[in-house]
Parts: C-alpha cells; structure tokens; sequence
C-alpha cells in the first residue's frame, strides 16, 4: 500500500471515530433536553391555584423581570433585566393592578435582585451591586453609588443581595460553570461584607453552585436559599435543594451534591464528608429561583408561616419540569413535608410547552402574593376569598 493510500484509510478512520464520538454525545446530549423554557410563549396563562385562590395581572409589558420586593411605604419595586432599570408599580387605587410603570433608575446592566435597607435600594447586578437613593423624594433615583464592581460574569451571572439581621450585608455569586474547580473563591458561594458600605469582604458559606434566591427566615434570623444543582447527571439527580445558610459551612459543591451525592467527575471516595445535608430536597432541574416566607394573615391558617418558591424550570431534562410555584409547609421554621404544587399552568404537562417562567416572588402589605414571570414580561397578584 503506497503512502497516499495509507493517508486517506487513516483519515478515513478518523472521520469515522469522530463522526462515532459526535453521534454519542449528540444523542446523550439529546435524551437529557428540552428546549420548552427557550420556546417559552410569554402568554398570559390560566394559573391554576387550589380552592379560594384568585389570580390576576398586577402589571404587564416588562422586559425580563426578575427580582421584586416591596418598598417601606408599599409600592412594588422590580428588577426590569431586559430594560435594564429599576420600576415602582404604584397601586395608589387599592384595585389590584399597577396604576402606572414608573421607572426609578434606569441604564442599569442586567439587574437581578433588589433590597431596601436604610432609605436606600441594594441593587445585584452581574458584576457586583449598585446602591440607589432618592434623596429629593420625588419617586426617582437621584443619587446612584457603585459598592462593588469586580465580581467576575461569566457562568452563572445573577447576584443576589440581601441583608441579615445583624446588618451585614450578603451577596450570593454563583459558579462559573456546571461543574469545575473555581480559581475565584467567591465563585459558587455567598460572599459578606461588615455593612452596606461593602467592607471587609470575605467568604460567608461556600460549595453552593448558584444559590439564586436568599431571604431571611423573619422568627428565626436565619438566611436561607434556593440551590440549583449541577446538570448532566440525568433526568433526576441531583436534587435541587433549600439549605439553611450557616456562616463558616461548605456545601459541597462541587465534589459533593446534596451532602451526600459523589460527583461523578470530581467527586472521590469521601468526598461528602463533613457536608451540610439540605433542609429540603427537590426535583432535579426545577431551577428554583424566588422564595417568600408567608407571614401575613390574608391566606387560610394552613398556609400562614409558610415557604413560596418559584420554579423556573430547566432545558436539562428530557422531560420538562418546574416552571409553577411550589409551597413548602412550615411549623416553627420546620418542614412538615415535602413541597407541593400551589400556582401551577405555565407548562402544559400533556404538549410540554411552557407560557411562561416563575422568577420573584414577594408578599405585599395587602397580604397578596406578587410573583414576576420573565419569559411573559408580568407580576401576577394572588390572593384568597373564602366565598
């Protein structure tokens, strides 16, 4: 056999084992997805709520909005991402539905989460957090002042900025990627500062992979957290998780799901030992996002004290998942059982096509429960009439 003849059955051999190896990671990569949340319709939908519950548009035409939260004097406040601004949704009315869109700051990147703490919003945005002030009262941002600004964005790029009850101010970051060693320590953990001036940074608790949603459990103190886990491990692991956020504790990630999971490519034998097992585990790939303790007295007993979490579902399952609101039973900040469905009908179990995707939620003064919907561009108000 000359030479060229030997080149081209050794090329043609390579052809062959590459066009093999695409095959294989194709249809791995096939069965573990679904495209129902990038092909999210953004149309209204008939949420579906249990008996007594009632649901209707507060708001409508925002961009992506992500986080809310309700300002000392009651307006609703939202991270408009896709605008890239800060609005108040004014209900001076009392009807239930946003009297005007009024827009508080604006040329803001990608804003994510907010929180207001001594007169000022604490805004998350990908590379760190914004702090805003109306100083004149007039309803908009006058004075706006960068706290961080060297947060590295890539990977997972939502921050989420919260304030624990001893006046620190925290900051959720989370990895760079589905699941490395991060060169960056403050990559897949939630980083603390000594006030809102944003001193003496240091790492709170580490090993969460994104730990997008953060609120402060209001009897307790204690800060807790949505956890997403890694993908590409199946259908069904690992579970996405709750975790009570402990100063000083590792979560795993990423040689260790859930306390108690190996990592099939960084794990090692031992690898969870001395892990925090979660609160609570969930379905794999639901992407919490949101969640809000109930302690108002406008929904029947049973749900008061509770835990709403946002589901915003995942492309990392064959079969699509998430995208509703889930509740988790409380007594005494202790989970009584498993979550279950509260606001359901984004996704159309039967055709698997998503109209929308659960992102914030928060509890207004009028004992409604407020929750964004970033695919849509709508806040939906739920509340309860026993007739």
């Amino acid at each position: 056999m000359n030479n060229r003849n030997l080149w081209r059955w050794l090329l043609a051999a390579i052809a062959l084992v590459v066009i093999v190896g695409l095959t294989y990671l194709f249809m791995t990569f096939r069965r573990q997805v679904n495209l129902a949340g990038i092909n999210a319709s953004g149309e209204t939908t008939p949420v579906q709520l249990p008996p007594g519950f009632q649901v209707e548009i507060f708001a409508r035409d925002l961009n992506g909005p992500r986080f809310i939260a309700f300002s000392p004097d009651g307006v609703l406040y939202v991270a408009d991402r896709g605008n890239k601004r800060i609005v108040a949704l004014p209900d001076e009315d009392s009807d239930g539905q946003a009297d005007s869109v009024r827009v508080f700051a604006d040329d803001i990147e990608s804003p994510h989460s907010l929180v207001f703490h001594e007169n000022a919003l604490f805004v998350g945005v990908p590379s760190g957090v914004i702090r805003l002030q109306d100083r004149d009262g007039d309803g908009i941002s006058d004075e706006r002042e960068i706290l961080i600004d060297d947060y590295p964005t890539n990977g997972h790029s939502t921050r989420t900025v919260i304030f624990l009850p001893d006046g620190r101010m925290a900051v959720s970051v989370g990895s760079s990627c589905n699941v490395c060693e991060e060169a960056d320590p403050r990559r897949a953990a939630v980083v603390i500062y000594e006030g809102p001036q944003a001193t003496g940074e240091r790492i709170f608790a580490s090993g969460l992979r994104n730990a997008v949603g953060l609120a402060i459990h209001p009897e307790t103190g204690e800060l807790w957290a949505t956890n997403n886990g890694r993908d590409m491990m199946g259908d069904d692991l690992p579970p996405e998780t709750i975790e009570i956020v402990r100063e000083g504790e590792d979560y795993g990630w990423p040689r260790c799901h859930s306390g108690r999971i190996e990592d099939p490519d960084l794990g090692y034998p031992g690898s969870c030992e001395g892990v925090n097992s979660p609160l609570v585990e969930m379905q794999a790939h639901s992407a919490p996002l949101g969640l809000a303790f109930y302690m108002e007295d406008a929904f029947p007993s049973e749900y008061q004290d509770d835990l709403f979490i946002a589901f915003h579902g995942s492309w990392n399952r064959s079969v699509p998942t998430g995208y509703k609101i889930v509740r988790l039973p409380l007594d005494d900040g202790i989970p009584t059982g498993p979550v279950e469905d509260f606001a359901t009908g984004w996704l159309d179990e039967e055709t698997g096509q998503v109209s929308g995707r659960p992102v914030g939620l928060a509890v207004g003064p009028d004992g409604a429960l407020y929750a964004s919907d970033d695919a849509g561009g709508f806040i939906y108000r739920i509340t309860y009439d026993s007739d």
